[in-house]
This record gives C-alpha cells, sequence and structure tokens, in this order.
C-alpha cells in the first residue's frame, strides 16, 4: 500500500523554496554549480536549474554526478563536466533522497578532491537513517520512517510525486 507524501503542486512549492534558498546563499555569485547524482538527482537538480534560471542572471551550470550507488567503492564517481570547470565555485550537489547517505558522502568526498568555494546539499527528501556524518544543507521534507518503508520520487511531466510504501 502507498501513501502520498506530497503531491505535483507541494513538490513544486518545494523546489521554487529550495531555488530561492541556493540563491540566498549564493547571491554574489555569478555561476552556481548544480551537481546532480543520476537518476532522481539529476531530474529534481534540473527542476531547481529552471526555476534559478527565471530568478537570476548568474549561469546555473547543471553537472551530472555517476557513481554506483550500490557499491560506490567498485568504480569512481564521475563527473559530466572536468574538475577545473567547478574549481574555485560555488557547488550544490543534489539528491532526491538522503537514505543512509551512502550516495551523498561519496558524492561529497568527490568534490572535496578540487578547491571550491562552498559545497552544499540538498535533497527533496530527508530520511533520519543516516549511517554518515552527511546532512541536507536545502531540504524538502524531513520524515521519520522505519527502515522497511520505502521512499519513492517520481518526476514526470505534470504529474511529480513522493510516495511511502
Amino acid at each position: 500500500m502507498e501513501n502520498q507524501i506530497l503531491s505535483h503542486q507541494k513538490i513544486q512549492h518545494k523546489v521554487r523554496r529550495i531555488a530561492y534558498q541556493i540563491l540566498e546563499a549564493n547571491v554574489t555569485e555569478k555561476e552556481i554549480i548544480l551537481a546532480g547524482i543520476e537518476g532522481g538527482g539529476l531530474k529534481f537538480a534540473k527542476k531547481i536549474q529552471n526555476v534559478l534560471r527565471s530568478i537570476t542572471d548568474a549561469e546555473i551550470i547543471l553537472c551530472k554526478v555517476s557513481m554506483n550507488k550500490r557499491n560506490p567503492l567498485e568504480s569512481e564517481v564521475k563527473t559530466s563536466i572536468p574538475p577545473a570547470d567547478y574549481k574555485n565555485k560555488s557547488v550544490v550537489l543534489v539528491d532526491d533522497v538522503l537514505n543512509s547517505g551512502t550516495t551523498l558522502i561519496y558524492g561529497v568526498h568527490h568534490f572535496l578532491r578540487t578547491p571550491l568555494k562552498q559545497l552544499k546539499t540538498a535533497v527533496l527528501v530527508n530520511r533520519n537513517h543516516k549511517k554518515y556524518p552527511v546532512k541536507a544543507d536545502y531540504k524538502g521534507i524531513s520524515l521519520s520512517t522505519s527502515l522497511q518503508e520505502h521512499v519513492h520520487v517520481q518526476f514526470k511531466a505534470k504529474d511529480d510525486m513522493v510516495y511511502l510504501d
């Protein structure tokens, strides 16, 4: 059985709020790098990018972050843009759900190999089952769930939804 946590309209509201928070933290920046973790994180980052482009003149650069989510040590983390393009820039690492923190912590580790102006994290859903010391700087919603429950994020045109089963 599934329970809807966020409707399409509520997700749009949260995307807009997160975009404004990112802008407030980067108000003097000429470029902001949104690094979306492949899958739901990249889709969420694109939504944030669209809002940011409508509210700022800063260049909003989208970067795809690829890794083996089940076993991040098995293969290296890769980005669609070279490290020189985000060196000394403001980077926001974006994922759809922060569950155990594994994906986010390995993504953070990758970016820490390059000198950055700042590194922040953004997630749509923050669950409280972390096994690594990673936090979301920007979050849409925080949920206290059991380990048996699963959060699903569905990004479809005009039918975005977050549900729990």
